[in-house]
């Protein structure tokens, strides 16, 4: 990593990686004259200069987030943003949010497309890259660059790194990093003025047909990143992270209780009103848990008796601030706290973000940088010169404390005295990686997440091999324990897939099977497995039905009808379309009809099936006293030749109405206007 840009570089030629290096210390000394919103290095005198044509994306790739794939020419007028990424990397989980921000303030001129350039073997196969992507709540487009095709067209070196292309087709600028949500706004609000004075902006937003909405989830858990099993009180924490809640079940499954609504925020209150974002490790403490709630970089507060949620420690902000000293719990930064470990009254957290770990004092309520410079990397020594690489997991004999290193496939200890060190049990460095057992640096993981010391061995989730093996930390021996490295949800043959999170409650392992949505039990004796039922824990609530937004509205107004006073009134809606469109029938159509009226505003909006004609019916009643109706409908239309490429598209009507007791008509006809593309 790069502190000065928080992003993950990649092995390549030694000799251009060193001019890469002198070219950057030599800007740094000199300033950078691109505004620090270029790579000079990568782009000097290469095919992929700037305002040349963009590289067109190669055939042959598969597409995810889109019906079919997506071509930077049928994408002209619109401002495209790439971002590079890889879903093990955490600083391109950073720029998720930013990313988030940018397609909603400028939903109208803005396509953002994900390039997924594996690092992990096992991030190369789509099937992982789509669970990902529902994972992380992505909603643009994302393609499989499994081998590097497009990351080579466009001279890339670091996850994440981001290209600009604007509405004529030209690339325009690059960069690699977090933080760049400023750089990346005023670049693309320039690009929409200029582009909109060249009348070359296409402003119709377009839709595209998300993996979220194909799949049919009724499991209770979405997800599941981390557990703890506490045999003493017979109870199971379950963070259920993709559903932004924690889950309180005996350890055979059955409801306690549930934290949290469902929704995204940070909200601190009962059990009923609270939010998490992505909770992750947890950590019991009497009847405190506590909980890294990840994305909202806090940790955060759970009073089992008060049934009440609060934040115990962080501010909120995400920064980079490695050598940070001593500091009150509530003032401290963190950077993504994914795992958290209880020895005595000192809380430990890995900071995933920040390549370190952590100590909380429970009893002063002081956060203490505890091991890790803050670079990543994989360096043995005295506790504050090591360096990790997004540590994920944490365990505890009592004299050591285990760490699953994830980014550099390793399980380390780092000694519980302030003066000790740091070893390496299995690892050896950023890019090597695989599945193979054997002793010490003989052995291979792949992105281990999780590690639980019991009776003198270590287990461990070898998430991305989709296996539990088993370490003597004093031999170095590492032995696959189950699985056979093939993902899949089955207790005989066991199979698990990215399992993430681990527990102990006497001699069976919690396993948090993550891409299953399920937890698993392992009884350490017989390696006999089964797959916990959740019994009475339903899925969080749907949020309330919200009124739909109607995008590129064009308007119509109608002459005079008249209305029955009672009975159902209904409105025939039919969509024309230009030959070459049709709808895209993934996307229900959203609806409102609105009234004045004298006393009480009537108004009612849903959705429905996406179909050329669209029938909506209203109650008479409803509307005594009102004058005028306006019917508002949004729905998706897509081109013939590429299924992948839909807009928005809003039609509204206004319709001056007069109610009387003996008419007899209750069907009326309205119409679209042609919808052809811009």
């Amino acid at each position: 990593m790069n502190p000065s840009s928080a992003a993950c570089l990649v092995p390549g030629n030694r000799s251009r990686r060193l001019l890469i290096m002198v070219i950057g210390a030599l800007l740094l000394s000199l300033g950078n004259p691109w505004g620090n919103s270029m790579e000079p290095s990568v782009w000097q005198g290469r095919r992929a200069a700037l305002n040349a044509p963009a590289p067109e994306f190669p055939s042959g790739m598969e597409w995810m987030n889109t019906k079919t794939p997506l071509k930077l020419k049928d994408l002209r007028g619109k401002i495209v943003l790439l971002d590079f990424w890889t879903y093990c990397c955490i600083n391109c989980m950073h720029i998720l949010p930013d990313l988030e921000k940018l397609e909603e303030k400028y939903a109208n001129q803005l396509v953002v497309i994900g390039v997924h350039s594996a690092k992990f073997t096992a991030e190369k196969d789509s099937k992982n890259i789509r669970q990902a992507i529902m994972r992380y709540h992505i909603k643009h487009p994302v393609v499989n660059d499994h081998q590097h095709k497009i990351w080579d067209a466009y001279l890339v070196n670091a996850w994440p790194t981001f290209r600009l292309i604007d509405p004529e087709g030209k690339l325009v600028m690059g960069m690699s990093g977090e933080g760049k949500l400023d750089i990346l706004d005023e670049n693309i609000r320039s690009l929409i003025e200029t582009h909109r004075a060249k009348k070359t902006l296409n402003e119709t937003p377009l839709a595209f047909d998300l993996e979220t909405t194909k799949a049919n989830h009724e499991a209770p858990l979405y997800y599941p990143g981390k557990l703890l099993a506490d045999k003493a009180s017979q109870r199971l924490f379950i963070s259920d992270s993709s559903n932004n809640r924690i889950i309180i079940t005996d350890l055979n499954g059955k409801k306690i209780d549930v934290i949290g609504t469902g929704d995204v925020g940070k909200k601190d209150g009962s059990f009923d009103k609270a939010t998490f974002d992505d909770p992750q490790g947890l950590a019991l403490w009497g009847e405190r848990l506590f909980v890294a709630d990840r994305r909202n970089c806090v940790i955060r507060e759970i009073n089992l008796k008060d049934r009440t949620v609060s934040t115990f420690a962080g501010n909120g902000k995400q920064m980079w601030t490695p050598r940070a000293g001593p500091a009150n719990v509530l003032l401290t930064v963190l950077n993504s706290p994914w795992d958290l470990c209880l020895v005595d009254d000192q809380l430990y957290v890995a900071l995933a973000g920040n390549h370190q770990i952590w100590r909380i004092d429970l009893s002063t309520k002081i956060a203490y940088p505890h091991a890790g410079d803050g670079q990543e990397n994989i360096k043995d020594g005295p506790l504050a010169e090591a360096l990790f690489s997004q540590p994920s997991g944490l365990s505890t004999d009592g004299t050591w404390l285990y760490v699953a290193d994830s980014e550099v496939s390793a399980i380390r200890r780092v000694a519980l005295n302030p003066n000790g060190v740091v070893q390496t049990i299995v690892g050896t460095g950023l890019f090597n990686f695989g599945d193979r057992d054997g002793a010490g640096k003989a052995a291979l993981l792949q992105h281990a997440l999780a590690v639980v010391h019991h009776q003198g061995k270590l287990y461990v989730a070898d998430t991305y091999n989709n296996k539990i093996k088993i370490i003597d930390p004093k031999s170095k021996d590492c032995r696959t324990f189950l699985g056979d490295g093939k993902p899949g949800l089955q207790d005989e043959p066991p199979r698990f897939s990215e399992p993430a999170g681990l527990s102990l409650a006497g001699d069976e392992l919690y396993v948090a099977d993550t891409n299953n949505h399920a937890i698993r039990v392992i009884d350490l004796k017989t390696k006999q497995v089964r797959t916990l039922t959740l019994q009475d824990v339903a899925p969080p609530q749907a949020p309330v039905s919200s009124r739909p937004s109607f995008l590129n509205a064009s308007t119509k107004s109608v002459k005079e009808i008249t209305l029955p006073a009672q009975g159902e009134i209904t409105f025939h809606l039919t969509i024309r379309l230009a030959a070459q469109m049709k709808l895209n029938t993934d996307s229900p159509i959203g609806y409102l009809i609105e009234a004045d009226q004298m006393t009480e505003a009537f108004e009612t909006f849903g959705t429905a099936a996406s179909q050329e004609k669209v029938a909506l019916t209203v109650p008479a009643e409803r509307l005594a006293g009102a004058s005028n109706l306006k019917i508002s409908l949004v729905f998706y239309p897509c081109l013939t030749n590429n299924e992948g490429l839909c807009f928005v598209k809003s039609q509204i009507w206004k319709v001056p109405i007069k109610l009387k007791p003996d008419a007899a008509e209750r069907t009326f006809h309205l119409e679209t206007d042609l919808v052809e593309r811009n």
